[in-house]
């Protein structure tokens, strides 16, 4: 990480300084930098990715199981949601 460091002149007014100051920053890139990582989310670990397929695998077992006994309904059609085709 860039740290942009100014020091005020002799006789050189606030005003100036931080013109000077907001130059430095934009040139070093600092706020492109920033807004580029503001959504960034961490990624998820293995064991994290394993432990949710795992529980998908288990609840769609449960599922067909439900579908044979006949307490759930078998859908039919497009499906909705984050898995669908386009």
């Amino acid at each position: 990480m860039i740290n942009v460091e100014v020091k005020k002149d002799e006789g050189e007014s606030t005003l100036n300084l931080i013109r000077r100051f907001s130059r430095r920053v934009t040139g070093a890139g600092v706020i492109q930098r920033v807004r580029g990582r503001r959504y960034r989310t961490r990624a998820e670990s293995a064991l994290v990715r394993r432990k949710h397929t795992l529980k998908s695998i288990a609840r769609r077992e449960e599922v067909k199981e439900l579908i044979k006994l006949g307490k759930m309904i078998e859908q039919t059609g497009p499906r909705k949601g984050k898995g669908a085709r386009k």
